[in-house]
């Protein structure tokens, strides 16, 4: 856990991006709950003046609550793409149940002696409506719409993931890198938001109801101010990109790199590039779709990026316990070098074969496949981060590991960011998994800018210089190198770079100062 000090500090250094996010999110709750409201309040009028459409209409709205949200978001970016259309979309579809339901249930409840009597004094259907049953119902109304903006303030934070902003930004960036600070300061802000919505609606009457879509109107305007400010060009990095100091925080230092920014995960951000969406992403050089979708790598010209060569690393006890291991594992060493690894990459990311297959046609080539054997000796636990290369290469060393020795191979993918995954091992609770020379470098050991200095870049020094320190502070051993570098790069589309003469990370830079 990081000092209260150094979380004020963070606050002050990141105060600006905090504010940004804080409107965007607020705009996002909002722009979908005045749609909720203008939807879903005539809509459970209608269904109690037809008590037969009811149970339809509202267990069709109970089945959307049930869709897990991050699926849900899933399921929209085909449809609308990434960015706030799908991310207003699916907060809508959240919020419009609670809305409907409380706006049926307070109608349905007035006493029926109150709308007999107001019906013999004459009142037609519209007025019973709107100066009887409205009025009464208000405040189970009010209930609903309280309720559908804490939730809705809630799943905000998850349209981080589809470049749609909020503070589900920090919130991801965090949890990728296991830094408390950028949490709290996502989740802090969000809990005080539904706080201070719920109770700011709570104090609304109904002589002053009337007000409550301007001012809903107002607070959805939020999420466009952010635009008015900031760089005319937007960039989409990976939560843990945006925390790391060959990343984001990276760039602004040695670059004095200054662009607007949202989080994207890394499964969407080269096809939102490609598609307009965002402007400059931080891809990965061995990557497939960096050719399928025709981007430009910029150069480092200042070097911030060290090289990033895919080995497997293994706690020492595993190896002590299992020494037939590390023989099979190296097998693998000098086998895949970039353009074999952006091909095997290619083919699931771009044709979407499955990385079971791909790792198995790529054993077979290399004659290196063999029948599993029994596996009766012991388990071992693969991990891998979410990231392409990672899935390719956990079902090779599957292969491996099951094909030569006497070793069951359990398999854990998708383990998220750095931090997570290397704690899983530390931890004992995988035994092995693919890690690159940089992001133990500069992520895990966090070398001071001396070290940097004095290791150049090189690829020998910087593999020694991990492999050592592992050794030492863990207990973890660096495996052979696989072979390939898939360093962090910028990219933009190649025909956008070349109208704006932007072939380094520097021109990037300075076209930002000057535009």
């Amino acid at each position: 856990m990081e000092p209260a000090n150094s979380f004020i500090d963070f606050l002050q250094q990141e105060s600006g991006k905090i504010l940004e996010q804080t409107l965007q999110h607020i705009g996002l709750t909002f722009i979908s709950l005045l749609i909720a409201v203008v939807i879903g309040v005539p809509l459970g009028i209608a269904i109690s003046r037809k008590p037969k459409m009811a149970a339809a209409v509202l267990g069709f709205a109970g089945i959307l609550q049930t869709i897990p949200s991050i699926a849900l978001l899933g399921f929209m970016i085909p449809l609308l793409g990434i960015g706030p259309a799908p991310a207003i979309v699916a907060l809508f579809l959240y919020a419009l149940l609670p809305i409907v339901r409380n706006t049926y249930t307070g109608i349905t409840q007035v006493d029926p002696a109150i709308i007999e009597a107001a019906t013999g004094i004459g009142m037609s259907a519209r007025q019973l409506l709107f100066k009887v049953q409205i009025p009464l119902a208000m405040p189970v109304l009010l209930a609903g719409i309280r309720t559908a903006t804490v939730i809705n303030v809630g799943v905000a934070t998850l349209a981080a993931y589809i470049a749609a902003g909020g503070l589900g930004e920090f919130i991801f960036g965090g949890i990728a890198l296991n830094n408390t600070n950028m949490i709290l300061a996502g989740a802090i802000p969000a809990a005080l938001l539904a706080i201070i919505f719920d109770w700011g609606l709570s104090r609304i009457r109904f002589r002053k109801v009337l007000l409550m879509p301007l001012l809903i109107l107002v607070l959805s305007s939020f999420y466009l101010l952010p635009d008015f400010y900031g760089s005319k060009l937007l960039a989409g990095f990976t939560p843990e990109f945006m925390g790391r100091n060959d990343g984001d925080v990276g760039l602004k230092k040695i670059y004095g790199l200054k662009i607007r920014t949202v989080v994207i995960s890394d499964m969407i951000m080269y096809k939102a590039a490609f598609d307009k969406k965002v402007d400059v992403i931080s891809g990965s050089s061995t990557d497939g779709r960096v050719k399928a979708y025709d981007l430009q790598v910029l150069q480092d010209d200042k070097h911030i990026f060290p090289p990033y060569y895919a080995a497997p690393i293994v706690r020492q006890d595993v190896l002590d316990k299992y020494p037939e291991l590390e023989p099979v594992l190296n097998k693998l060493s000098g086998t895949i070098n970039d353009s074999i690894m952006t091909a095997l990459n290619y083919r699931v990311d771009i044709l979407k074969q499955s990385p079971a297959v791909v790792a198995k046609e790529f054993l077979e080539a290399h004659h290196l496949l063999q029948s599993p054997g029994p596996g009766t000796k012991g388990t071992i636990r693969i991990g891998a981060k979410l990231f392409g290369d990672g899935y390719i290469l956990v079902n090779i060393y599957k292969l491996l590991v099951e094909g030569y020795t006497d070793l069951h191979v359990e398999t854990k993918t998708g383990l998220g960011g750095t931090k997570i995954c290397f704690e899983a091992l530390t931890n004992a609770q995988i035994d092995l998994y693919p890690e690159y020379t940089g992001t133990g470098l500069l992520v895990i050991l966090q070398a001071p800018p001396s070290t940097l200095d004095s290791l150049g870049g090189q690829a020998d020094k910087v593999y020694n210089y991990v492999a050592d320190a592992f050794q030492q502070r863990y207990h973890i051993k660096w495996l052979a190198p696989v072979g390939f570098n898939n360093t962090y790069a910028l990219m933009m589309r190649r025909q956008q770079a070349g109208t704006l003469q932007i072939k380094t990370i520097s021109d990037l830079t300075k076209y930002l100062q000057w535009n």
